[in-house]
């Protein structure tokens, strides 16, 4: 079979990821290498050219992996010509599934730390997982040329932590170009070519997918073995199957090819109108084989793990709330949604998400790209609940939680958690885990910083606990968490009622030990933040049908007697009581309007 490069195809092909924490320069790194290689030309040339959403250009954090394949002659090695793929990687832990994909379709990866901050949360986990897979870890460090930079210091940490001599590690500037070129260099030498074969049948990692409105769901594939052509294609953990539209390279943008051969990575235009077909991790094959080939290792569904209801502040703008949703979740297979109903707000959805910032993300997409007022309700996260009788349920909002008499056990999820911080600020980042129901388990020196490892139930950790350990730390702590099990629990739901009614989307989820307290607080912060109406509104916490907490929200009182100007008593009575008639009936049939304040008066501690 005849390729681009040469009968030796394969050795010629460099796959490679880059992981980093957030804001160390992965993109710009990236943007670096797009240039050297003339991948895009000076004209198409623009920063964050990977970073498609308005949101990561803005933020300056990669949401969406994005993959480009640069042509590369180096003239350390002869002048050859060689196939260099990048799976550019998102950053943050709410995508550590996607990440984890992406590395699986490399054979190396390149460690880049900055060199003002050194080693984070994230860089440790990424390297863990790199080191997991087997892959070839080359250490960069980033950002040498701004003052502030400490070489010497982030140096020393490397070597800690990736074992290596400090001569292995690349010193670069990703924004003037240094040594960027020894990058790729190092990654040809050191990054071994993919294993697999032509000849083999078809098997294809599909690493993430997103929709384009004339091709349909587009895969992107890493082909560990055989040919994807356009035939009959199929997946081993779906059911879905097609004959390809188009098939291409990312070069960054899609260049259409005829085959995509072992070793190389691409995309796959398959004419399926919803990505939800197409399972992150899934192994693509010819359909008449899928059920004789053996799956590639790693799949697994995309949990939600955080669940938020969403309402239009305008009723009438549900259908496109909807809508928008659907347009949404056929861009992010990982969003889950459903319909939901609120006496306060009317209807709704409730989403799943896979952590906080995905929500933050989608939320905000909703409001820019589709012009929505929308209140998000306080976060939630999903509970595993025994009844009496036996039952197995799911339980993903306080809304679902069944009656205290009828249930035998709760379950929540249980974190994993690893915050790098300064020595000296350990003492009080342990008690914060500890105040949020937390338990230490170790710590180990990273230089001289700590890295300590804490289990915290995902409840209190997606409230205000990142908020907390960067202001407690000064911002120089980071964070970085995995879902490890479920564990019993005593757990209440505290019921927020308005004028006596349940406002299930103000309802939470709480410890019974905190339950009265937590009740108080919110009453309290609601008294504050909840407009005064024209009656009095009684505003109250209850746990089952105990009354925890209550405080009340005075009328507006205007003077109906101020028009007297003598005469008998009688008459003042004969007012007032009949505005006491009235504020009884507009208490008995008056609406209270809640904004978003009011949700996140209850969000924060």
């Amino acid at each position: 079979m005849s390729s681009p490069i040469g009968k030796d195809f394969n050795s010629s092909i460099r796959n490679f990821s880059i992981i980093a924490h957030i804001d160390h320069g992965k993109t710009t790194l990236t943007d670096a290498f797009l240039r050297l290689t003339h991948t895009v030309d000076d004209l198409n040339l623009t920063e964050r050219i990977m970073d498609s959403n308005p949101i990561e250009q803005e933020r300056g954090i990669t949401i969406k992996l994005a993959p480009a394949r640069m042509e590369y002659v180096s003239s350390k090695h002869a002048n050859q010509k060689y196939i260099l793929n990048l799976i550019d990687t998102p950053g943050h832990v709410d995508f550590g599934y996607e990440v984890s994909r992406s590395l699986a379709a490399c054979e190396g990866v390149l460690l880049v730390v900055d060199a003002t901050q050194g080693i984070q949360a994230q860089t440790l986990s990424n390297f863990e997982q790199a080191k997991a897979l087997g892959l070839v870890v080359i250490p960069v460090m980033n950002k040498i040329d701004l003052p502030s930079a400490e070489p010497e210091r982030v140096a020393l940490e490397i070597m800690e932590l990736c074992n290596c001599d400090e001569t292995d590690i690349i010193m670069v500037s990703a924004k003037t170009g240094q040594n960027v070129e020894t990058v790729l260099d190092t990654i040809i030498e050191k990054v071994p070519p993919p294993t697999g074969s032509v000849d083999n049948d078809l098997r294809a990692l599909l690493v993430t997918s997103h929709f384009d409105t004339h091709r349909g769901a587009i895969a992107l594939v890493r082909v560990v073995d055989g040919v994807v052509k356009r035939e009959k294609l199929g997946f081993t953990n779906s059911s879905a199957s097609f004959q390809p539209v188009e098939i291409g390279i990312f070069s960054p943008g899609m260049v259409p090819r005829a085959e995509l051969l072992a070793g190389e990575v691409g995309y796959v235009a398959t004419g399926l109108k919803d990505t939800r077909t197409l399972k992150i991790g899934d192994t693509l094959t010819t359909f008449s084989k899928r059920e004789k080939v053996i799956p590639l290792p790693g799949y697994k569904e995309p949990m939600p793990m955080v669940f938020m209801e969403v309402y239009p502040t305008d009723p009438a703008e549900f259908t496109f709330l909807q809508d928008a949703m659907d347009k949404l979740s056929l861009r992010d297979a990982a969003l889950k949604f459903s319909g939901t109903h609120s006496q306060a707000l009317g209807s709704g959805l409730r989403i799943g998400f896979l952590g906080i910032l995905h929500a933050e993300i989608v939320i905000e997409r909703l409001q820019r790209e589709f012009n929505l007022e929308l209140i998000a309700t306080v976060p939630s996260v999903t509970y595993e609940v025994t009844m009496q009788n036996g039952d197995e349920i799911i339980v993903q909002t306080p809304a679902e939680m069944p009656d205290p008499s009828l249930i035998k056990e709760i379950r929540e999820p249980i974190t994993l958690v690893k915050i790098l911080a300064p020595q000296e600020q350990m003492s009080g980042i342990i008690n914060l885990c500890r105040d949020r129901r937390g338990e230490f388990v170790n710590s180990t020196h990273v230089g001289n910083r700590v890295s300590i490892v804490c289990t915290v139930p995902l409840a209190e950790l997606i409230t205000d606990f990142h908020d907390t350990l960067k202001s407690l730390s000064s911002g120089y702590a980071s964070m970085e968490y995995e879902v490890k099990e479920f564990i019993p629990v005593e757990a209440v739901k505290i019921t927020i009622m308005l004028n006596r009614e349940p406002i299930e989307p103000l309802s939470f989820i709480t410890v019974r030990e905190r339950a009265e307290a937590e009740g108080r607080r919110v009453v309290a912060k609601l008294k504050d933040v909840i407009p005064r109406q024209m009656f009095e509104l009684p505003i109250q916490a209850t746990i089952g049908g105990t009354v925890v907490a209550r405080e009340t929200v005075k009328a507006f009182r205007k003077d109906v007697t101020a028009k007297l100007y003598g005469g008998d008593v009688t008459r003042r009575k004969k007012l007032l009581s009949k505005q006491a008639k009235g504020k009884k009936r507009m208490k008995k049939f008056g609406k209270v309007e809640l904004n978003q304040d009011t949700f996140m008066a209850v969000l924060k501690r």
